[in-house]
């Protein structure tokens, strides 16, 4: 186990200024009240855009510093490209790592061999083996599930697959390809890839619109795949009751559309609603509660613009009929996992959403009342690591993966 790393108010207050360096690094005293700091807002960087929010508080809210005393530490650094986690019954990790292999790692940071029996991933670009769940029922029947870019001929597209760890934890056992979210397309971004079990134990994953301009506006027709959230069973069919089931010309699968590429989903631990996390391109980063059969309005609307710097359509942000993100970054972070904290130990993140930053290299905090964001916190922003996926443990500590191969623990010190 590589050494602690001491987190708390004075090293996130740093941040929030722009500091970012270990020596920043101190420990606060126990604070009795339990309740967080109201500072500036940590984004202090320009916008790339003039756009104007839709609404108070849709971006740069204030600013917030945990009082708990916590630390991240750092369980492992032999991974390869990590960007699943969930967790096992047993309070063990399930990995999923870019080019096609999963690990189990325990939460003292003791890494298995490779997992091995999956189907072939393109791992070019963004592709690769993606996000990962157990079946709710996994005690009795060893079933995983997961997302991947899969290579077909007529191109690469976004898969689900499920299949059996064996008993000795070697291998995946009668692996099969449930569903694929068609077209397929010849390029390597924007595939989506999270997944989810909901509380019917069916499962939710989001796809991504293949970020080309030529594929881009299918993330508004509803006879695609691409740009989607989508709701199936286990055996890959379209959930009974979803929203366009009854809508001719529709995919039955299709559960929310108006998607650039969604790679944060997570149910809200008190009321069950569903959140996700989406990239913009150039700023427009988004976080959204999502509704059946709601359209999120890309590429119609957005708060971003090309890489190049030109307008994206007809650079607008609002239109009647398409729903507002609940917030959004200018410049971006690059939001990637998220996962709300349901634990006691640290009172103050009490149901708030923590994100992966890939970009933004730290891990946001976002404190959420009533549908809305009202503070927000960077974590772990000295470390310098592209953080992927974040998950809640068992145990109650969150676990957190980074592209540079790094297994984090954050917990109450």
């Amino acid at each position: 186990m590589l050494k602690p790393i001491i987190l708390a108010s004075t090293l996130l207050a740093l941040a929030s200024c722009g500091h970012n360096t270990a020596e920043s690094v101190k420990t606060p005293q126990e604070d009795n009240t339990k309740t967080d700091s109201v500072v500036a807002p940590v984004e202090t960087k320009a916008p790339n855009t003039d756009y104007k929010p839709a609404f108070t508080g849709q971006t740069r809210i204030a600013g917030r510093v945990t009082k708990t005393p916590y630390e991240g530490n750092v369980l492992s650094s032999d991974l390869k490209n990590p960007w699943g986690i969930t967790s096992l019954p047993d309070g063990r990790l399930l990995i999923t790592e870019k080019a096609g292999t999963m690990r189990i790692a325990t939460n003292a940071g003791v890494v298995s061999q490779p997992i091995i029996g999956l189907p072939k991933v393109n791992p070019d670009g963004q592709g690769g083996l993606l996000g990962v769940r157990v079946d709710p029922d996994f005690a009795q029947n060893r079933m995983v599930y997961w997302v991947f870019s899969e290579p077909l001929p007529e191109g690469n597209l976004t898969a689900v697959a499920k299949g059996k760890l064996s008993t000795d934890e070697t291998k995946i056992e009668g692996a099969t390809v449930i569903y694929r979210a068609t077209p397929a397309y010849n390029g390597t971004l924007h595939y989506g890839g999270r997944i989810l079990f909901d509380k019917d134990n069916n499962i939710v994953i989001s796809t991504g619109e293949r970020s080309d301009l030529q594929t881009r506006p299918q993330a508004q027709q509803l006879n695609s795949g691409l740009g989607k959230i989508i709701r199936i069973t286990k055996e890959g069919k379209p959930v009974a009751g979803n929203p366009f089931a009854n809508t001719a010309g529709a995919r039955p699968e299709l559960y929310s559309y108006g998607h650039r590429n969604v790679q944060g989903l997570a149910f809200h631990p008190e009321t069950g609603d569903l959140w996700e996390t989406e990239f913009g391109p150039r700023g427009g980063d988004e976080v959204n509660r999502v509704e059946a059969g709601k359209n999120y309005g890309w590429p119609t609307i957005t708060y971003g613009i090309e890489y190049s710097g030109s307008k994206i359509g007809d650079a607008i942000q609002q239109k009647e009929g398409l729903e507002q993100p609940v917030y959004y970054w200018d410049p971006v972070v690059s939001p990637s996992g998220i996962t709300f904290y349901s634990g006691t130990a640290i009172p103050e993140w009490k149901n708030n959403l923590f994100i992966g930053a890939l970009s933004g290299m730290h891990i946001v905090r976002l404190v959420i009342e009533n549908n809305k964001v009202v503070g927000e916190e960077r974590l772990l922003a000295d470390q310098n690591q592209r953080f992927r996926d974040i998950t809640e443990g068992k145990d109650g500590a969150l676990y957190a993966v980074t592209d540079q191969g790094r297994l984090y623990q954050i917990a109450k010190k």
